[in-house]
């Protein structure tokens, strides 16, 4: 019994001597990053956010122009799916409601069916328009753009399911 005890105390001093070895290393052999290191990273990320950062500056008029069509598009499915259930597309009085509430004014849908959870809005924050029967089409689904007016460019453009590609 003894014996063992003896053992295991020279076994904790052993590990309690290597403790004490390892605090006392010299910096130079412990590890980690040196003042300079952290400095060349600094910058070289900070070269990096000056490139990339101005490119993804127009982005979010971009990636709003692009949730304006993949709205524009869903939409559009649902408006011919209400027609294959009912035969015809909602009127312009019914308007896009009619995806989401089933419409009481005629014409009466007989086999309506829930096709949204909600009527969407564009990615500026106004309804998008619906006409039917429309002029570029049997209805046409369509936003003015960032600015609500009608034709513009870019951003502002008039985006509708004609014009989709």
């Amino acid at each position: 019994m003894k014996q063992r005890e003896k053992h295991m105390n020279i076994q904790n001093n052993d590990m309690s001597t290597q403790r004490k070895l390892k605090l006392k290393l010299p910096l130079k052999a412990q590890k980690g990053f040196t003042l300079i290191e952290l400095m060349v990273v600094v910058v070289i990320l900070a070269v990096l956010a000056g490139l990339v950062v101005p490119n993804l500056m127009d982005r979010p008029d971009e990636a709003r122009i692009v949730k304006a069509k993949q709205d524009i598009s869903a939409v559009s499915s649902a408006l011919k799916l209400y027609k294959l259930d009912n035969f015809v597309y909602p009127t312009t009085d019914q308007g896009l409601e009619a995806l989401v509430k089933a419409p009481t004014d005629d014409p009466v849908p007989k086999n309506w069916k829930n096709l949204l959870d909600s009527v969407p809005v564009d990615p500026w924050g106004n309804p998008y328009l619906y006409l039917a029967p429309g002029e570029h089409g049997a209805f046409d689904l369509f936003t003015y753009g960032a600015d609500g007016v009608d034709g513009g460019e870019g951003v502002n453009a008039t985006i509708g399911q004609w014009n989709i590609k």
